[in-house]
């Protein structure tokens, strides 16, 4: 009866033991995923089109308005 409370208690330290490292694995992946985030973000605000003149009407034709 002894052998078998052991194996039980063993399996659930171990159990304890591999959640603990999934959780610190995740809690990593989860910082790195919004570190990549966070540089596309800056690389799309980087690469965003800037406003055109406008082509026609009496405002917006020779200034760019939108500066």
């Amino acid at each position: 009866m002894d052998s078998s409370i052991n194996a039980m208690v063993n399996a659930s330290v171990a159990l304890q033991q591999h959640n603990a490292t999934q959780d610190a694995q995740a809690g990593l992946l989860k910082k790195s995923l919004d570190s990549q985030a966070a540089s596309v973000d800056q690389l799309m605000e980087a690469v965003a089109p800037q406003p055109q003149l406008a082509t026609s009407g009496d405002v917006g034709t020779n200034i760019n308005t939108y500066a």
